[in-house]
């Protein structure tokens, strides 16, 4: 346990960040999770509703450096590219 009122403090304030982050990164990976499903179903019209939800969530959470900012738009192009993919089918 912290002994220092200023660690006290920090530990307060980690607590509260956590439970932020834990928020942002369920809303990040549920909107991942309902584009994966409908590219798995093979709807592109609900694929692209899901993705126009999901960028804004990634490119979001890299900002507030919950995941890293390369590995977002690693994401984001790797669902698009998927996405692109059911128009040719």
């Amino acid at each position: 346990m912290a002994n220092t009122k200023s660690a006290k403090k920090a530990a307060r304030q980690i607590a509260r960040r956590t439970v932020i982050n834990k928020a942002r990164r369920s809303r990040m990976r549920t909107a991942t999770r309902k584009v994966e499903e409908a590219i798995a179903a093979g709807d592109q019209a609900r694929a692209l509703a899901a993705m126009a939800e999901a960028e804004p969530a990634l490119v979001r959470a890299a900002q507030k450096g919950i995941v890293h900012r390369n590995a977002a738009n690693r994401k984001v192009s790797r669902l698009a590219t998927r996405i692109a993919k059911l128009a040719k089918k």
